[in-house]
């Protein structure tokens, strides 16, 4: 489950519009260049609160991914931002086909 917003994530940081770390990921919200923001939901709970809240606040989408780090080939991150509209609209869009595959029993 999620391969295709997993490969979406990793083609937006090849792509160089996919910064991750929370200082790279702090800079990208306050330059106003964050589209979407991703982090692993393993992070921890003061963390997943920091960027919820940044989030609501910078009215900027977020999406939890599993193992996020391994998605963009740098393991121990738990928080990337997506610097790029198109690529965030890809990644959204996978993650929505995604949660209706599963609702419709992976057809």
């Amino acid at each position: 489950m999620m391969n295709k917003t997993r490969a979406a994530v990793g083609f937006a940081m090849k792509a160089g519009k996919c910064v991750s770390g929370e200082f790279a990921a702090e800079r990208a919200c306050g330059g106003k260049k964050a589209a979407l923001i991703v982090i692993d939901p393993g992070a921890s709970e003061a963390t997943l609160k920091r960027w919820t809240n940044r989030s609501e606040n910078l009215n900027i989408p977020m999406l939890t991914l599993e193992d996020m780090g391994q998605a963009i080939g740098k393991e121990a991150r738990m928080v990337a931002v997506i610097t790029d509209r198109g690529f965030a609209e890809m990644i959204m869009n996978a993650r929505m086909k995604e949660i209706d595959n599963a609702k419709n029993g992976g057809c």
